[in-house]
């Protein structure tokens, strides 16, 4: 069976409902606060082992993060190359919103750590069959990809949170590009979808793009075809970690099959659940809920 190796990031959430985002100067009152597992890495890790693929999570977690590791063993995944380190986890601080929006902070922590050793030990039996996944709130992405290139990986880039490191990587080496309309921008310099479609497309004949778009849905596009996806309307209670649900289970449908069409379908509708239940990974449905879903549902 194929496999995904996800070299990513795992964080301690600290989540905090406030009656809007705090401005400059500001000292605002939190209306409740809860403390949840996230971080992009395990998030996505978790969300592509729900959707049925077979996950391999590489990074690393200090003492205080140690029950991130139970979490991530619970839903199936390997953390063989999970290290446990001296330095603190990573930390995430969320302000969420009335509406369900969130406004987010994190520090590295042990997610800055050199993986290299554990990147060459996970990857050391894969092949073309297999995928590399990574966010950009870890260090050593540049040598993730060059190994992975090597083997014969097609590699998914989830260019979160955008910033210049993103941009210096070699981008050339990316088989899926998985962005947000701000990343999107970021890396292409245009910002309605259908420009960002065909700028990316100019500069990345070979790669395909997927633009989630929010409550608008997404867009997948490459040098041969466009495909849209409109969002599942439900009422959002929290969007923390939407965007790492729908990534993770369009992956384990993409890493055995073609039908981009019906990722993007199962992954909105397993997006489209995780909003109306609060936190990042706790929130994100299993494959049962999503297909139930489906019966249910209708976008005609």
């Amino acid at each position: 069976m194929p496999r995904i190796i996800n070299y990513g990031s795992c964080c301690i959430d600290h989540v905090f409902q406030v009656p809007h985002f705090v401005s400059p100067g500001e000292t605002l009152s939190s209306t409740d606060y809860r403390v949840f597992p996230g971080g992009k890495g395990l998030n996505q890790s978790i969300a592509m082992a729900k959707g049925g693929a077979r996950v391999i999570h590489v990074g690393a977690i200090g003492h205080d993060g140690q029950w991130l590791q139970a979490e991530l063993d619970a839903a199936g995944v390997d953390t063989t190359y999970l290290t446990l380190l001296s330095a603190p986890s990573g930390q995430a601080i969320i302000q969420v919103d009335p509406n369900g929006e969130n406004a987010i902070v994190i520090v590295g922590g042990t997610n800055q750590a050199n993986h290299e050793a554990e990147l060459t030990q996970a990857l050391s039996d894969a092949n073309e069959q297999d995928m590399l996944l990574i966010q950009n709130e870890t260090s050593g992405n540049a040598f993730a990809m060059a190994l992975a290139k090597r083997k014969g990986l097609r590699i998914v880039f989830n260019m979160a949170p955008m910033n210049d490191s993103a941009l210096n990587l070699p981008l050339d080496l990316v088989d899926y590009f998985v962005v947000n309309e701000t990343e999107a921008e970021a890396l292409t310099g245009a910002s309605a979808p259908d420009e960002i479609c065909k700028t990316f497309i100019e500069r990345f004949s070979n790669s395909a793009l997927v633009l989630t778009l929010g409550q608008d849905g997404a867009v997948y596009c490459d040098a041969e075809r466009t495909i849209t996806q409109r969002a599942f309307p439900v009422t959002p209670l929290d969007t923390t970690g939407a965007g790492d649900t729908f990534t993770g289970f369009l992956l384990s449908h993409l890493i055995g099959s073609d039908q981009v069409d019906e990722a993007l379908r199962i992954a909105a509708a397993a997006a489209a659940l995780s909003v109306t239940v609060e936190g990042a990974a706790t929130s994100i449905p299993t494959a049962q809920a999503v297909e139930n879903f489906l019966s249910q549902v209708s976008l005609d």
